[in-house]
């Protein structure tokens, strides 16, 4: 058995008029990320992160900016994810997860969030760690033009 780590990070633009999706859950929102898919930063990051600790690219191999996956929602993007991982044996220890933004505030949406990501991931929601962080007002961030997310997963390798 290998442990294998990974760092995921993804950012969006926050618009008027789009749905607000972390972790699989729609959030009341005047704001929704902006993006080419659904925008889910926070499923974004977990994938990256997934890929990373696998080395095996990035989300943007495997779903480019094309007319094949406009909209395509992000849980959607995870679930072949997971499928390539567990044919190479690989699974998941833990995640890590920083949701970074003025609104939502993350805590009050973070118990649902985890239960998604627990059925998403199909691992018990214990392995899933989730804190909202601020910016203390600053950039765009704080200006809450932008939502952004960073996730830490550990896999195990069995060969």
């Amino acid at each position: 058995m290998r442990i294998r780590v990974g760092f995921g990070y993804d950012v969006h633009q926050l618009k008027e008029g789009r749905l607000c999706r972390l972790g699989g859950v729609e959030i009341p929102s005047d704001l929704g990320p902006d993006g080419h898919s659904d925008a889910d930063v926070l499923l974004h990051a977990i994938c990256d992160a997934l890929l990373g600790a696998a080395g095996l690219r990035d989300i943007g191999f495997y779903f480019p900016n094309n007319n094949k996956f406009k909209n395509i929602r992000s849980p959607k993007m995870l679930k072949p994810i997971l499928s390539i991982l567990n044919k190479n044996n690989f699974y998941l220890n833990n995640l890590d997860i920083n949701l970074i933004c003025e609104k939502p505030k993350v805590s009050l949406y973070r118990n649902k969030i985890i239960k998604s990501l627990s059925r998403l991931l199909t691992v018990d929601e214990n392995l899933i760690n989730l804190k909202g962080k601020t910016v203390e007002k600053l950039g765009l961030i704080g200006n809450e033009e932008a939502i952004a997310c960073e996730v830490i997963v550990s896999l195990n390798k069995y060969d």
